[in-house]
C-alpha cells in the first residue's frame, strides 16, 4: 500500500512583485529533492502557494515544510 500526503500553503496578500522574489530565493533549494517528495510554487493572484507532495517519509515531509517556510520568512524579512 503507498501513502501520499499533500500539502498547500498560501500566503495571502502579497504583492506579485514580493511573491517573484520569495519564489526565486527558494529556486536553490528547489533541486535535489529526495526521491519521492516534491515542491510546486505558484502565483495565484495576490497570493503565493506552496503546493508540497510527499509518497515516502512523512517526517521527512514535515522538516521540509518547515525548512522552507523558514527560508520564506527570511526572505520576506530581508526583502522588506
Amino acid at each position: 500500500m503507498s501513502l501520499t500526503c499533500q500539502v498547500q500553503i498560501s500566503l495571502n496578500n502579497i504583492s506579485k512583485e514580493k511573491a517573484e522574489t520569495v519564489k526565486k530565493a527558494l529556486e536553490p533549494d528547489n533541486v535535489d529533492f529526495p526521491e519521492g517528495l516534491s515542491l510546486y510554487v505558484e502565483n495565484i493572484d495576490n497570493k503565493l502557494v506552496f503546493n508540497f507532495e510527499s509518497k515516502k517519509n512523512m517526517k521527512q515531509l514535515i522538516g521540509t515544510v518547515d525548512e522552507i517556510l523558514e527560508h520564506v520568512q527570511v526572505a520576506l524579512k530581508v526583502i522588506e
